[in-house]
């Protein structure tokens, strides 16, 4: 039977120990019932409540299934699904059966699963029964797909995953996978192009939720967690599956988008402790009146965020109106979850924080040299949980895979007390006059300003064809654009940056370009402009 992990806090840089015979999904369920945590509630979804016992006959449930359709080990399915029960279960079941789950964006197009599917060699697809009309075009002509599943009441007209579950029967043993099989596969988020599939690891879940999860965020058994971030984001996996079930706490899912609406309406409905968001769903919920007050969330004892760098002001104004820090954290899906964070009680807003224990980080120039404190370097990550490959994809593999440092693809600058200062993607950084010009340093020069929602900074060339910032501007509700605003924000820019940082051109619109997890994908707008 794949054995238990165990962790060591004890010592400096902590250690999680993962047996060579191991299998993630086992680890996950066994140790809450051999803990007595049968009884205690697992999982809350729009549906009802489930306990660690039901999630572990569901997941079981699951396994049978998908093997009894002839799936064997190492094959693979693309899980296309909504935040319901029925992911752990089949995203788990999966695992537990040494098939490889794709945890996939709910929200992308039909050519972009159309290439998945390909990409991948799925072998079969479990889909939310609302996203079906997405793969409906291709599924058929999928060379490899074998099997159709569809979660939801009617079907349409293909395979019942609640047929298929009801079916199966409740017990099975884990397969023979190791520590180094590979586990499940995220495909990149495509906020500097083309997604890749990112092949992850058995012992990855569970190093992530001790270093981070536990050893940073506390996470513990008495918690109630709420992650807007989905679970097909490597942020939002670990937030609102290995993470709780690492410490036997509870996770709330919830299958609408994140509006600042549907996630008060969870924050006051279930109380959770620990909410998880990005950057624009704070700036949206600050901006709504939809905003809950402090004593609306008496439980709240902790806020994290990633998936982009948080701007100083949202988090001083959230911990303002709740009383409650922003842990704002980075981390990628390569490496699976946050590696540099700022830490409970020693949050300092505008920086990206430490190196999580358990990860080393450096900054290096052009020519792969350490840069000194206050000079920007490309941020680099040396720790235990970075991906085995990008799949069908060597050169790019080699090029972000390099021995035991992982390359970030971003720009950072670190101070003397080793704090991390985000200063954009590598590809996004801007030289102004030799210079360089961090666009999240304009952008969040931008925010500070009342009238200003969210902003996006990019190189635009003059009439002598030189590099100046250009913004793209997003307006709160009720405020309208033009010259005089501009004007404004131009100069409220110079009052808080170096003159030379100041956006030339100020285009306001009515969204950003963005992937489905929150990324401002900036390369969209360089692209328009081209």
């Amino acid at each position: 039977m794949p054995g238990l992990s165990q962790a060591d806090h004890s010592a400096s840089p902590p250690r999680v120990h993962i047996p060579r015979d191991y299998n993630a999904a086992h680890d996950l369920i066994e140790r809450n019932l051999a803990a007595g945590r049968g009884d205690k509630v697992a999982f809350i979804d729009d549906a009802g409540r489930y306990t660690y016992a039901q999630l572990a006959e569901r997941v079981n449930r699951a396994a049978n299934a998908l093997t009894a359709l002839g799936l064997q080990q190492e094959d693979r399915i693309l899980l296309c699904h909504w935040d319901t029960i029925d992911f752990p279960a089949v995203f788990l079941g999966a695992i537990k059966a040494g098939i490889v789950p794709i945890a996939a964006n709910t929200l992308l197009t039909t050519p972009d699963y159309e290439f998945m599917l390909r990409d991948s060699r799925a072998r079969a697809l479990v889909v939310s029964e609302p996203l079906w009309p997405t793969f409906e075009p291709i599924a058929d002509a999928a060379k490899h797909l074998r099997h159709v599943i569809v979660s939801g009441a009617t079907g349409c007209g293909r395979t019942k995953l609640s047929d298929l579950l009801d079916a199966a029967g409740t017990g099975f043993t884990a397969a023979d996978t190791t520590a180094d099989d590979p586990c499940f596969w995220l495909y990149s988020s495509g906020s500097t192009g083309a997604p890749k599939g990112t092949v992850h690891l058995h012992s990855h879940i569970m190093q992530t939720a001790e270093l981070y999860g536990i050893g940073v965020a506390g996470i513990r058994e008495s918690d109630v967690v709420f992650s807007a971030a989905k679970l097909f984001f490597a942020y939002g996996l670990g937030n609102g599956l290995s993470f709780p079930m690492a410490a036997g706490a509870t996770a709330i899912l919830m299958a609408e988008r994140p509006t600042p609406a549907s996630v008060t309406k969870r924050l006051k409905e279930h109380q959770p402790t620990v909410f998880y968001g990005v950057p624009t769903l704070f700036a949206m919920m600050l901006a709504s009146p939809e905003m809950p007050a402090k004593e609306d969330l008496p439980r709240l004892r902790l806020c994290t965020s990633a998936g982009e760098a948080l701007p100083a002001d949202i988090g001083r104004r959230w911990t303002e109106r709740l009383g409650v820090e922003i842990l704002d954290g980075i981390g990628s899906t390569e490496m699976l979850h946050i590696f540099l964070s700022n830490r409970v009680g020693e949050v300092r807003y505008g920086t990206t924080g430490k190196a999580v224990p358990g990860y080393q980080v450096r900054l290096v120039n052009e020519d792969g040299l350490p840069v000194a404190p206050g000079e920007i370097g490309e941020l680099q990550i040396n720790g235990p949980t970075s991906a085995l490959m990008y799949w069908n994809n060597r050169e790019k593999t080699k090029n972000t895979f390099q021995g035991p440092w992982t390359r970030s693809g971003d720009k950072y600058v670190v101070d003397e007390e080793g704090y991390y200062t985000y200063c954009g993607r590598t590809d996004d950084m801007l030289k102004v006059g030799g210079i360089y010009v961090s666009p999240f340093e304009v952008e969040a020069a931008l925010m500070t300003h009342d009238s200003v929602l969210e902003a996006a900074v990019v190189g635009q060339t003059d009439h002598d064809d030189l590099v100046k910032p250009k913004a793209y501007v997003v307006l709160k509700p009720g405020i309208k654009g033009g010259d005089d605003l501009a004007d404004a924000l131009r100069q409220h820019v110079k009052t808080k940056l170096a003159p030379y940082k100041f956006p030339r051109w100020i285009e306001f619109r009515a969204e950003l370009p963005k992937t489905a997890t929150g990324k401002i994908q900036r390369f969209k707008l360089r692209q328009e402009k081209a």
